[in-house]
C-alpha cells in the first residue's frame, strides 16, 4: 500500500509518468513508431511544399499533423492549408523547455513502424 501512496503523491507533484519522453521531445509529442513522415526545420522553411505529403495523408486517413511552434507561422501556413483542405487535425506544438530539429511530423494514432520517415534534402 505504501507504493500506491508514493505513486499517488509523485503523480500529484510531478504529473503522470510519460512513456518514451525522449522520443516525444524529438517528434513533437508523439513516438517514433507512429511517425509517417518527419521534416526538419530547414525543410519546412523552404518555399516549396513537400508534395508527397498529400498522398501520405490520403493513405493514412487517421493521421494528424504536428508542427513546431518555434518556427514562424509564415513557414507553417502552407502545411496548415493542406491539413485544412484534406480535413485532418493539426497541432502547433509550442514547448519552450525542449527544442528539436524536427519542424513537421505527420503521425498516425496507432503504430505504423515505417522504416523511412525522413526526407533527404535533395528531394525538394
Amino acid at each position: 500500500m505504501a507504493e500506491n501512496i508514493d505513486d499517488y503523491l509523485e503523480r500529484g507533484m510531478y504529473g503522470a509518468k510519460e512513456i518514451k519522453s525522449d522520443e516525444r521531445q524529438i517528434f513533437l509529442t508523439t513516438i517514433r513508431e507512429r511517425v509517417i513522415l518527419a521534416l526538419t526545420n530547414g525543410q519546412v522553411m523552404k518555399s516549396k511544399v513537400y508534395e508527397p505529403i498529400k498522398a501520405l495523408i490520403k493513405q493514412y486517413p487517421d493521421c494528424q499533423l504536428l508542427l513546431d511552434g518555434e518556427l514562424s507561422y509564415s513557414y507553417l501556413s502552407k502545411y496548415v492549408k493542406i491539413a485544412n483542405s484534406l480535413n485532418i487535425p493539426f497541432t502547433i506544438v509550442d514547448d519552450v523547455q525542449n527544442t528539436t530539429k524536427i519542424g513537421l511530423v505527420l503521425a498516425s494514432k496507432t503504430a505504423v513502424n515505417r522504416d523511412n520517415i525522413y526526407v533527404s534534402s535533395d528531394v525538394f
